[in-house]
């Protein structure tokens, strides 16, 4: 995906857009492994999806927590 991005990046962008980024959904994974990849450096995404819709409250619960990050790294910047 990285030369891919760079590829895109070199050969296809017109002025003034944005450099190219990537997505890769997971139904799972390591946080320890995906910050070691450091991914965010070269513009790769992870995300997480699920297959089937939880229960409300898991599904709750996962939502909330997902804001306060969001809200923390706004605070932050």
């Amino acid at each position: 995906m990285e030369l891919y991005l760079r590829w895109l990046e070199k050969h296809e962008m017109e002025p003034g857009e944005e450099t190219p980024i990537g997505l890769l959904l997971c139904t799972e994974g390591g946080d320890e492994q995906i910050e070691l990849l450091q991914l965010d450096k070269t513009g790769i995404k992870v995300a997480q999806y699920m297959t089937e819709l939880p229960p409300r409250e898991v599904l709750m619960n996962h939502i909330q927590k997902s804001l306060a990050e969001a809200k923390t790294k706004f605070d932050n910047c």
